[in-house]
């Protein structure tokens, strides 16, 4: 797909579903969709052919809150293939949640949209938290900053070797006690995120390509 470009409509396919997408969110990856697949798992349904999915952890009803939508890819599959789960979705970008809002739209699926930086706005405690939040190091040697250059800044980049916010992430959904957590993150970063999320309470269930699994466990010896 070319960049997004503000003179004509531009639509990326996400898990079998096509996404409306502007300059002011993330084009959705095929990386993320790994994301998908974790959450799948955890309901205990299946998402690869001939692969057998684990039992479902997850209540009958569960609350998911998909924390930095941006086009709202992944908190619009999962309201389309989970049914009896209650989806929010929430950023800091409110012409990025307006792009999220048009495509619920278009797939019919009952979002609650919410604005709010992480999880400061957020009245409620979910059952699973996921997050695509911005990881990206500025220092990076490898990036082509040419190909990023029509993604908003504010969902690629963090401070922090790029950790800031899904540390952030991490903290806050401790403090609540948040049973699981699924993030995104490049793999380079993923043993750090682990030993900084066990030190929060979080206990690694598995990686996934760029995909984190955590459970909440809490130790009393932790400490943030």
């Amino acid at each position: 797909m070319n960049a997004a470009s503000q003179n004509k409509t531009v639509y990326q396919d996400f898990y079998g579903r096509d996404f409306l997408v502007t300059p002011d969110v993330l084009i959705p990856r095929p990386e993320t969709e790994q994301l998908i697949d974790a959450v799948l798992n955890l309901a205990g349904k299946p998402y690869l052919p001939g692969v057998k999915p684990s039992r479902n952890v997850l209540p009958e009803h569960p609350k998911i809150l998909d924390v930095g939508t941006g086009s709202g890819c992944i908190a619009v599959t999962l309201a389309k293939l989970l049914p009896n789960a209650r989806v929010y979705a929430s950023d800091v970008s409110k012409p990025a949640l307006k792009v999220a809002k048009k495509n619920a739209e278009t797939y019919g699926t009952p979002i609650s949209f919410i604005i709010s930086h992480l999880l400061e706005k957020v009245k409620f405690t979910p059952d699973l938290i996921v997050a695509n939040l911005p990881y990206v190091d500025k220092d990076w040697g490898w990036l082509d900053r040419e190909s990023l250059s029509s993604e908003p800044a504010l969902a690629l980049y963090a401070d922090d070797h790029g950790l800031a916010l899904i540390k952030q992430l991490i903290v806050q959904s401790s403090t609540r006690k948040v049973p699981r957590l699924i993030l995104e993150a490049d793999p380079c970063q993923h043993q750090t995120i682990i030993d900084f999320a066990e030190s929060n309470n979080y206990q690694l269930n598995e990686t996934r390509g760029f995909i984190l699994n955590f459970t909440y466990c809490y130790n009393p010896q932790a400490s943030h």
